[in-house]
């Protein structure tokens, strides 16, 4: 059994607005990154929101996913993640393992999350990575013996913090674009006048 969360709890404080919610081809972020989890047959799907809450949940409220509310947002994604990893395992205690994405990652397709959970039922690893700009991060897979790491964290730190420790057992799915994300509006801006990199769904 396969989970996803989706983390999109952020204030956006460089952007000046929520991220979550700018538009790119007649979609918002958050709702292009749930239809990319709505076409994989997993066990759990879940979106963690915390500041605009409000706004966010009103954007997505069609879409046939588990919304939870991190009323400690503003600890840092630790929170976010603690409470996602929590909640799906007192849904389901005996899930295997959990895809970490973020929903500023544009680029991420149902193609990438189907490798990364692909190579985890072959090889059994403790973490799938996404491996980009010389770094391994998200999205990133997580077997369950990794989760009590993942509850641990505590503040700013994201699940990328803990992949050093399994560097040796790790595998990982090149994701060249993985890097690209938009945490300011010259970011957004720069994105929607680049269309060879704009982002398909599949």
């Amino acid at each position: 059994m396969i989970g996803i969360l989706l983390l999109a709890a952020g204030a956006s404080t460089r952007l000046g607005q929520p991220k979550q919610l700018l538009q790119f081809q007649g979609q918002s972020l958050i709702e292009r990154s749930i239809q990319t989890i709505l076409a994989l047959d997993v066990t759990e799907r879940v979106v963690v929101l915390g500041a605009h809450a409000n706004e966010i949940s009103s954007e997505i409220a069609s879409l046939p996913i588990e919304t939870i509310i991190n009323h400690n947002w503003d600890e840092g994604m630790a929170s976010s993640i603690r409470m996602g990893v929590n909640y799906m395992l007192q849904k389901k205690p005996n899930l295997e393992a959990i895809v970490l994405m973020l929903c500023d990652q544009p680029f991420v397709t149902p193609t990438l999350l189907t490798e990364l959970i692909q190579i985890y039922e072959q090889t059994a690893a403790p973490i799938v990575a996404s491996s980009y700009q010389d770094v391994l991060g998200v999205p990133a897979l997580f077997a369950h013996g990794t989760f009590y790491k993942l509850l641990a964290l505590k503040g700013d730190k994201g699940a990328r913090s803990i992949i050093p420790d399994y560097q040796e057992l790790l595998q990982f799915v090149s994701f060249p674009k993985g890097g690209i994300d938009i945490d300011t509006i010259e970011d957004y801006e720069k994105w929607l006048v680049t269309p060879q990199q704009s982002p398909g769904i599949y």
